[in-house]
């Protein structure tokens, strides 16, 4: 099924939907081995990372020390687009994931490259902003190595991992994700503790700071704390890899958001009531300042250790959301077709990789991590409005299987709170992300220059 009844001028992209779970492994692409329990393991592992190892901190120098504000608002917020995926997801199980429901829903091919240009570069950003939180005060307990080397280090690493296969990387991100969870259960434990003896301060989780009324700023604090609810969208890019995706993903998909949201709460709560706020904001570790701090004598090394694994799974899942981004845009035409080569025997994209490897070490190079958290909140609210719209839209596209479907108010809602989140970035940011999207902007208009002067046509059987 194309993306239009009526024929498309010949530059236009079209999208075919293929439900069967071996069509593309058939045709050389992509294989479907993700499970439920890997897909659950996928999404929380990227919303448990970086959000919770490397930005409480953040989050406690803009609103004080009722941090678990903000990310009780941002958990409702993501929840309401997480209801637009879901339903998009099961509709349309392919890779191009937003690209693909903006397509869908509005046929405008400029604005679809737009849409998966700002998504793919918000992987990418995420990415090189939680290999900045990697070589900082958690890599200082193992080397003193500066922090770019350590970032630029860790990328190179993932590439290499993201290179071997999409069932190894999963499985190493599960594993990584026990290893987190592990490490937010050592917190929690720590902080009951220290609550127990009378150590820790719970009144401090009362306390906001900051310009302006209540609301405005638990509001501010919420647009950096969604950071850490935003993986539920790098899951859609999976779409062809997993089995039975209109099945699957609704259970793993929710269940992963609530965990996570829990956990969330908790560490939050323990790690305001442990360590001053103006502590926590201070460091780029700032967990490790809860077991400093906190009884029961755990080993900062141990715990350091842990922290390391978390926020380099988190940058993984980025960097395999961002590859497989790139590659559905090449198997579409949207960007050059070489971006879409894939390793012969182990099915990952291996030019995509290559890609989305190189903007990341570039990023990392040269940014700071609430910059980029900030730079990938921004390219992520802006993608959730036009998705939240195109879920509305595309009511009235019929599909010929079985499909969640999300209650109308959550996708209107949804488009609604990302708006007002949109205002609450800063120039800098909008400055950065800009030039991201200028570069996409560049891209787009060299490959279709290419393309019109091979007279390259697309597929319509495809």
């Amino acid at each position: 099924m194309s993306v239009g009844d009526a024929p498309q001028r010949t530059e236009d992209l079209r999208i075919e939907v293929d439900t069967g779970a071996a069509a593309d492994e058939r045709s050389g692409g992509l294989h479907r081995t993700i499970g439920p329990w890997l897909l659950f393991f996928f999404v929380l592992g990227d919303m448990l990372g970086g959000g919770i190892y490397a930005l409480v901190g953040e989050v406690g120098a803009s609103v004080g020390g009722a941090i678990w504000m903000p990310f009780l608002a941002a958990f409702v917020l993501a929840s309401l687009t997480a209801f637009a995926y879901v339903e998009l997801v099961t509709k349309y199980p392919r890779a191009a994931g937003a690209a693909l429901y903006v397509n869908r829903a509005f046929r405008r091919p400029f604005l679809t490259f737009l849409v998966a240009f700002a998504v793919m570069c918000s992987g990418i950003t995420s990415a090189a902003a939680l290999a900045r939180g990697f070589a900082g005060d958690y890599l200082v307990t193992f080397v003193d190595a500066p922090v770019q080397v350590g970032a630029l280090g860790l990328i190179v690493v993932l590439a290499a991992i993201n290179l071997w296969g999409i069932r190894e990387s999963v499985r190493f991100n599960a594993a990584c994700t026990v290893i987190e969870v592990i490490g937010l259960l050592i917190i929690l434990v720590v902080g009951t503790m220290a609550i127990g003896d009378g150590s820790a301060d719970l009144s401090r989780n009362l306390e906001l700071s900051g310009d302006g009324p209540p609301l405005l700023v638990v509001l501010s604090g919420a647009a950096l704390a969604f950071y850490a609810l935003i993986g539920f969208e790098d899951s859609v890019n999976m779409a062809e890899e997993v089995r039975d995706p209109s099945r699957v993903f609704p259970r793993a998909l929710f269940a992963a958001l609530g965990v996570a949201a829990l956990v969330y709460l908790a560490v939050t709560v323990v790690a305001s009531a442990v360590v001053p706020t103006d502590e926590l904001a201070a460091s780029d570790g700032p967990l490790l300042e809860v077991i400093r701090r906190g009884p029961g004598g755990v080993p900062e090394t141990m715990f350091s250790g842990i922290a390391l694994f978390a926020l380099a799974n988190g940058a993984l899942i980025n960097l395999i959301m961002a590859s497989r981004l790139v590659y559905g845009m090449a198997r579409e035409g949207i960007v050059p077709s070489s971006l879409g080569r894939v390793v012969p025997g182990r099915g990952t994209p291996a030019t995509a990789i290559a890609f989305t490897t190189a903007l990341a070490l570039v990023l990392a190079a040269t940014g700071d991590l609430g910059g980029l958290a900030d730079t990938t909140v921004l390219l992520l609210l802006i993608v959730f409005v036009v998705v939240n719209v195109s879920v509305l839209v595309l009511r009235r596209d019929e599909v010929d299987h079985d499909h969640f479907r999300a209650p109308t108010l959550a996708p209107v809602l949804g488009a609604v709170v990302c708006l007002a989140l949109v205002t609450q970035n800063e120039g800098a940011t909008w400055l950065r992300a800009g030039a991201l999207m200028t570069l996409g902007i560049v891209v787009w208009g060299a490959n279709r220059s290419t393309r019109r002067a091979s007279g390259t046509r697309e597929d319509p059987t495809r």
